[in-house]
């Protein structure tokens, strides 16, 4: 396996663990009084900071930024603006639905996206997507359906984590078809690294200008006179650990890997964060609640799996053509 491979593989792992360590860490911001607006405004303000500094200190980075052509440019905006639907719905969730609980619902999306890739442009082929997006379906249902009604989180958080991942499944065909994913472009990692510097500072900088534009209109606490101090160290991780290196790494690592390829290699995600959540807030899933969420990752498999490209299909796509590659399926929220 060449370099350029073991380091997207690495570079999807890591994009995945430090995505899966948001609600970690933004637990102790919740406790601390600071909600999930006033979180995420700090977390893409912050992430964006360190991306734009990244970028200026790079000549590479700075040309391909310049090299960027408008509609390029317009459609990372479009990213960004859009990415927030994802993450206010997802950080406002977890607020009130446990984390191991959000994990798995959010694992819908990737059979979703395998559906909205297919059915890009053409009617669906074959049983694939839909078996697989049943399947998931299903696993949601038992996972949900596991909830001990004594404890359960309110309607309206699991409203909102169900939400997430449909609002996700549009922006990662989106995403993934902007990312550059085609093989004249796998393993040339200087050509990478630059447009993945370049593309994740503009959107981290969009999703930041949308929440701040929001929180200042409507007047909500969100200047640093209104944090708590005790909050800091969770803004700071959910914006460094959650915020700029996943971003930066989903791009540089799909970039290499193909978009398949790091589909399934993400599935550690809601693995990590169940685990994770356990073992810092004692959170437990019941026996009904593992089983969906072993058939929703079963279902991410086989959307990732099998099925025949099209002739002509994402691959063969030159500079500046809207053909969609197979869906990255890989940040899960947030």
């Amino acid at each position: 396996m060449d370099r350029a491979r073991l380091t997207g593989i690495a570079l999807v792992v890591v994009s995945a663990v430090a995505f899966g360590s948001g609600g970690l860490f933004a637990k102790p911001v919740y406790a601390a009084g600071v909600d999930w607006l006033t979180l995420m405004a700090w977390r893409f303000a912050i992430a964006g900071g360190l991306a734009w500094l990244v970028l200026l200190a790079r000549p590479g980075a700075r040309r391909a930024l310049r090299a960027l052509p408008r509609r390029t440019l317009l459609a990372t905006i479009g990213l960004g603006v859009l990415y927030v639907g994802n993450t206010a719905t997802y950080y406002a969730g977890i607020q009130t639905v446990p984390l191991g609980l959000s994990a798995l619902i959010v694992y819908l999306y990737p059979p979703v996206v395998a559906v909205l890739a297919l059915q890009f442009g053409r009617r669906l082929e074959g049983r694939r997507a839909w078996s697989a997006l049943g399947i998931a379906v299903l696993g949601v249902a038992l996972a949900v359906g596991g909830i001990d009604t004594s404890t359960a989180p309110p309607v309206e958080g699991l409203a909102l984590i169900l939400a997430s991942p449909l609002i996700y499944a549009v922006w990662i065909i989106l995403a993934a078809r902007h990312s550059g994913e085609r093989t004249d472009r796998v393993g040339r990692e200087s050509d990478v690294g630059a447009n993945a510097s370049a593309i994740g500072a503009v959107m981290l900088s969009s999703t930041a200008a949308v929440y701040w534009v929001v929180t200042l209109a409507i007047g909500h606490p969100v200047l640093p006179a209104d944090v708590v101090p005790e909050a800091w160290p969770g803004i700071v991780a959910v914006a460094v650990i959650a915020g700029f290196v996943p971003v930066q790494a989903f791009y540089a690592g799909a970039q290499r890997v193909g978009a398949a390829q790091a589909s399934l290699i993400s599935t550690v995600e809601p693995l990590w964060t169940i685990a994770a959540a356990a073992l810092i807030y004692a959170e437990r899933l019941e026996p009904v609640q593992w089983a969906g969420g072993a058939l929703i990752l079963a279902g991410v498999v086989l959307s990732q799996t099998g099925g025949r490209r099209p002739a002509g299909g994402p691959e063969a796509a030159g500079e500046g053509e809207a053909a969609l590659p197979q869906p990255v399926v890989r940040l899960s929220e947030e």
